[in-house]
């Protein structure tokens, strides 16, 4: 328990105080709070050693980076969040922070832009045919189908074939017009592609059957928002899936693949689902590939209660 005098004597320090502001709202590297608050990376490093060391922040290794966030006791935030207030660096600074995130978001939409035209020749790290067979054997005959973090939309031609209607999410425009134009090709009008974030998908809400994310929760920079936007736009009684990777180590997927999580275990899916509202949630590890480092395939699937 972080001693309240020695905290309120750290926070006391306008630089130290728009850190803590700015790691309560995201977990951010040291370079990104050099870019927001326009400091040196000595001076930041010194003011977070000093935060940690009364454990008001704490760190986690992400693959070449640290990533801290704040882990100060609630009651002590608030009175952080009151004493903001006499910064006048702080809306500059939550600006800064928006632009970050932008910016974040941009270099995974490049990567993936990249990829355009490649995705279906391409490797993926856990896209398998056995764990699309198992995931087929859940989401049969369904009307509105989404398919969140889309990509070219191999999947979503599939789900097209029996679907009444598929709408398959991407954020990358180039990924989008492509898939546009595969589902032209091969002659599938139920198909439409749009472009956004799986974290805030353009979709109304209660209006699909099924959604379903198939090696893309990963990429989320919040796993547990895009759920929640999930659970929104499915109707009550709707069916989620999710395909991705098995909890693994192998650090090189941050830059190989642009993942920001390294898989997610059955008993955290399990949590996330839970936590959102999800019922009869059920997970299995359905593939095990050959080569080095052995990914994983987790299957989850859960249902939106009925009203």
């Amino acid at each position: 328990m972080p001693s309240i005098l020695n905290s309120l004597k750290l926070l006391a320090d306008p630089t130290r105080l728009r850190i803590i502001m700015l790691l309560e709202a995201e977990e951010l590297s040291v370079a990104e709070l050099q870019s927001i608050l326009g400091m040196g990376q000595s001076r930041i490093s010194t003011q977070l050693s000093q935060l940690k060391k009364e454990s008001l922040v704490s760190d986690r290794r992400v693959g070449k980076n640290n990533l801290y966030s704040s882990s100060a006791p609630e009651s002590l935030i608030q009175v952080a969040r009151q004493a903001a207030e006499e910064i006048p660096e702080i809306p500059t600074d939550r600006d800064a922070l928006r632009l970050t995130l932008r910016k974040r978001k941009d270099r995974a939409r490049a990567y993936f832009d990249e990829l355009a035209g490649k995705f279906g020749r391409q490797y993926v790290p856990g896209r398998s045919w056995k764990g699309l067979a198992e995931a087929f054997l859940k989401i049969l005959n369904y009307d509105i189908v989404a398919d969140l973090g889309a990509g070219e939309g191999t999947l979503s031609q599939l789900l097209a074939q029996r679907a009444k209607k598929v709408i398959a999410v991407d954020n990358s425009q180039k990924m989008v017009e492509f898939g546009q134009q595969l589902a032209k090709a091969h002659k599938l009008p139920n198909l439409e592609y749009r472009l956004g974030d799986i974290e805030n998908p353009p979709i109304d809400s209660n209006s699909v059957d099924l959604a379903i994310f198939s090696q893309a929760l990963h990429h989320a920079e919040h796993p547990e928002r895009a759920l929640q936007k999930a659970y929104a736009i499915l109707q009550p009684g709707g069916t989620l899936v999710v395909l991705d990777l098995l909890q693994h180590n192998f650090e090189q997927a941050r830059e190989l693949y642009f993942d920001t999580w390294l898989g997610f275990s059955e008993l955290s899916i399990t949590s996330m689902l839970g936590d959102t509202g999800f019922e009869n949630v059920e997970t299995a590890v359905v593939d095990k590939e050959d080569e080095p480092p052995h990914f994983q395939t987790l299957l989850a699937t859960a249902r939106k209660p009925h009203i």
